[in-house]
């Protein structure tokens, strides 16, 4: 799956911190309020086969069946209409308990995009510009060097930038940041060494990255990091409200997310699935975060959130009709727009030296802010829909968006990514969700 093996070790630390705390985009008429239900149609109303269909149903049920995954839900939507929504398995094994619609999940790194919407309410708000270097936001961030390899002593030797990382590149991961538990560079060491994921607070984790190095110069490389961590701090420092408060009030309740937040009420708690190691026939469940009931005090706007298949769908439409959701619009369809473009440099991707698990940014591949692009897909050997932009978590959810033929999908599995084996069901679901779309032009 997607950033299976990028994604994975740093994703290990966003657990552990949570314990611790060129088409336009379509201009759908959705039939109802944004926290109402989102209404169903048959498939053949909307271009797709039921026919076909079955083979993405079957699909995953066999996977389900012969143990990949304990349990999935997946639902599918087009010009605003659910095609289909279909649960399959156990949400607990232990107990039998079936997967269900309402089913609460970790997304992991779909917290990404989210906090992307956030930076760009603030956008419109005239808070920042993707040319604003982060220091001016964040000043402990104002004598940041670069690395550049060690002195005749083995000590690290430290540049300085060729210009000061800048906003746009925080978050298309252009800046210079990494993770660090996933990489084994020297500044990818320092980073395992400050373990600033684990901080208690995000000042904490601001303090902490802003001793450490930058892994290459603005600009200059790609590398999936703790960027998008840094903007929610930036989300709590221009909007006056702390990070969670921002998300709920400004996204969650507009758009009837009723179910995603940092942490899970103890009235839900007997809704939210296992997550697991392994097949399903032999997998070891991962220990519950023990503080799963309480506010975090590192609210990480890269992995943190908890949500539901049904919620993300709402937020996913909502980007797919230009930042609008039946009457409640977050943002214009122009900021969509500047999040599912490219900001990665041309000489970047064809350098083919930058990659997210099984993808690699390069001609036809590219990142915009907080979205992977597919830019051309049929050139990457995939019938998705030109321009689709995506992302997934380490827990096994997924999603896409194809403002091409106005699709969008999400899939939610709880299976650690890294287990050996796992396979790779976003890449089938796409396949067998296309070869469904026998009219795309109804």
């Amino acid at each position: 799956m997607l950033l299976r093996n990028f994604l994975g070790a740093a994703s290990l630390v966003l657990a552990a911190a949570a314990s611790q705390v060129n088409a336009q985009p379509a201009k759908l008429t959705h039939p109802a309020a944004a926290g109402g239900e989102i209404s169903e149609t048959k498939p053949e109303a909307v271009g797709f086969s039921a026919e076909r269909l079955g083979r993405l149903d079957g699909a995953m049920k066999s996977l389900v069946e012969a143990k990949k995954f304990a349990g999935m839900v997946t639902v599918l939507a087009r010009h605003g209409k659910i095609v289909e929504e279909k649960t399959y398995g156990y949400a607990d094994m232990a107990s039998q308990k079936p997967m269900q619609k309402d089913t609460i999940v970790r997304i992991y790194s779909m917290t990404k995009p989210i906090t992307g919407i956030a930076m760009m309410m603030l956008y419109e708000e005239g808070k920042w510009k993707p040319s604003d270097p982060i220091a001016r936001y964040i000043p402990e961030f104002r004598d940041l060097k670069v690395y550049s390899g060690v002195d005749k002593d083995g000590k690290p030797t430290l540049d300085k930038p060729g210009h000061a990382p800048t906003i746009g590149e925080l978050m298309s991961h252009t800046a210079g940041f990494t993770y660090g538990p996933f990489g084994a560079t020297p500044v990818d060491k320092m980073y395992q060494e400050a373990q600033p994921l684990s901080a208690p607070s995000l000042q904490e984790f601001i303090e902490r990255v802003a001793k450490l190095p930058l892994a290459y110069q603005p600009g200059e490389g790609w590398v999936y990091s703790v960027s998008v961590d840094i903007q929610g701090y930036l989300v709590e420092k221009l909007s006056g409200k702390s990070f969670p408060d921002f998300l709920r009030e400004r996204i969650f309740l507009p758009l009837g997310m009723k179910d995603t937040g940092f942490f899970v009420p103890a009235d839900k708690l007997d809704r939210v699935a296992s997550v697991y190691q392994g097949d399903a026939a032999a997998a070891t469940a991962m220990p519950r975060d023990p503080g799963i009931s309480q506010p975090p005090g590192m609210p990480s706007g890269g992995g943190g959130l908890y949500s539901t298949a049904g919620d993300y769908l709402r937020f996913a439409l909502m980007v797919l009709n230009g930042g609008e959701l039946n009457g409640v619009r977050l943002v214009a369809p122009s900021s969509i727009e500047l999040m599912r473009t490219n900001h990665v440099p041309d000489e970047v991707k064809s350098a083919r030296k930058f990659g997210i698990g099984l993808y690699q940014v390069q001609p036809g591949m590219g990142f915009g802010y907080d979205f992977a692009i597919l830019e051309d897909p049929l050139k990457l050997g995939s019938t998705t829909g030109k321009g689709t932009f995506f992302w997934d978590g380490i827990a096994g959810t997924w999603f896409w968006i194809d403002p091409s033929n106005d699709v969008a999908f999400v899939g939610i599995v709880q299976r650690w990514l890294l287990s050996p084996g796992t396979p790779d069901v976003e890449s089938l679901s796409r396949a067998l969700t296309y070869q469904a779309l026998v009219n795309p032009s109804k």
